[in-house]
């Protein structure tokens, strides 16, 4: 186990950042070509994008490792990463996928990450967001994403996947490290398009709808390739049960 010290002086080394960049980057690619997958609702995001229509892309934080190898390079890809060091291992092996990032997050790095993400979505391209990201809580979404949406007008498609061979990491967001030799499913969600003018109740029930869904999407991947529900659905939703009790 590397100790907090010892990883932050790692992390400073451009030399071993740059190596432990492409180390994961190798990593995703060896899983990815060991699994058996499928895809289910890959005509979604490719309907879109032969319309010419940009969108964003929403999918769990715990389930970022093999989300680049769902994207086929299918028209200009950025995604929305933490500016904290850890982030920057992450965003260096996003980019030997052709996956540009942006540093921040949806409640912090505001203004210029909004900025950056709005003009990629204007030029036509597409993000990637984890809208429980970058510290929770797990599977929560956060209304920040909503709002981008809006902002741009375009719709958000949701995007989880599951691996039969897989250790569930003592993490916040119970990080899903995907291993080789087994099957894999990719599903992406139906597009939820986000009207122009939302009040405040307007928000709330697009942010509940999209975590809803996102949530019944891993319950689905996960049982396609063999696990029942996973203690981190089970924490999750013992998590927002106890913040809608507080809320009351």
């Amino acid at each position: 186990m590397i100790k907090p010290r010892a990883w932050r002086r790692f992390l400073r080394s451009d030399l071993l950042r740059r190596i432990a960049c492409w180390v994961t980057h190798c990593y995703i690619r060896f899983v990815y070509l060991t699994n058996h997958w499928s895809v289910e609702g890959g005509e979604r995001p490719c309907g879109l994008t032969r319309g010419g229509r940009s969108f964003i892309v929403a999918f769990w934080h715990g389930r970022l490792l093999m989300m680049p190898l769902a994207w086929h390079r299918m028209t200009s890809f950025h995604m929305l990463i933490s500016a904290h060091r850890d982030g920057r291992i992450i965003a260096g092996a996003m980019t030997y996928f052709g996956i540009e990032t942006i540093a921040g997050s949806t409640s912090r790095g505001g203004s210029s990450a909004l900025r950056a993400m709005l003009n990629r979505l204007k030029e036509g391209g597409c993000v990637g967001i984890t809208p429980d990201g970058p510290r929770g809580p797990a599977m929560t979404v956060s209304v920040g994403i909503i709002n981008i949406a809006r902002l741009a007008r375009v719709p958000i498609l949701p995007l989880v996947y599951a691996t039969s061979r897989r250790r569930v990491l003592a993490t916040w967001d119970r990080f899903h490290l995907a291993l080789p030799f087994g099957r894999g499913v990719y599903l992406w969600g139906e597009p939820i398009e986000i009207a122009g003018e939302l009040d405040e109740a307007g928000l709330e029930n697009v942010r509940c709808l999209l975590e809803t869904r996102m949530v019944e999407m891993v319950r689905e991947a996960d049982r396609r390739v063999g696990h029942e529900t996973s203690s981190a659905l089970i924490a999750a939703d013992s998590g927002r049960a106890a913040r809608r009790a507080a809320g009351d």
